[in-house]
């Protein structure tokens, strides 16, 4: 009836229908994932495009105008002055509170622990 070279054939077809079968499944899991991805990045561009308007509408001059002169006596705010603006080189150098050390700790120090660091910006050689 069935010689050896059918039955072989018979197994490999059934491993191949298998394999496919398989691969199939698997792409269109991929493919879901896909489509969750892309709903998630729509439902993302979405909420960006409206967090802008709200801000665009937040923002106006005219509304911020209005806020200004209603809150004006507790905010109390002024335009700015061409003086009070600083380049980055007229501000003071920012110092580095080292911390506390124990009288103990203090002592075996060969030199006492400076309290501020002293190195200027752009002091290091680069």
């Amino acid at each position: 009836m069935f010689r050896t070279l059918d039955v072989v054939m018979i197994a490999i077809m059934t491993a191949a229908a298998t394999v496919t079968y398989s691969i199939k499944h698997q792409a269109e899991n991929k493919l879901e994932d896909v489509r969750k991805l892309d709903a998630e990045i729509k439902l993302e561009e979405d909420t960006i495009d409206l967090l802008k308007a709200d801000w665009a509408l937040l923002t106006q001059p005219n509304r911020l105008n209005r806020l200004v002169q209603t809150f004006d006596s507790d905010l109390k705010l002024v335009p700015t002055e061409s003086t009070q603006l600083a380049r980055p080189n007229e501000l003071p150098m920012p110092t580095a509170e080292l911390p506390a050390l124990p009288d103990e700790e203090l002592a075996k120090t060969k030199k006492p622990a400076s309290r501020t660091d002293v190195i200027q910006t752009g002091s290091v050689a680069r």
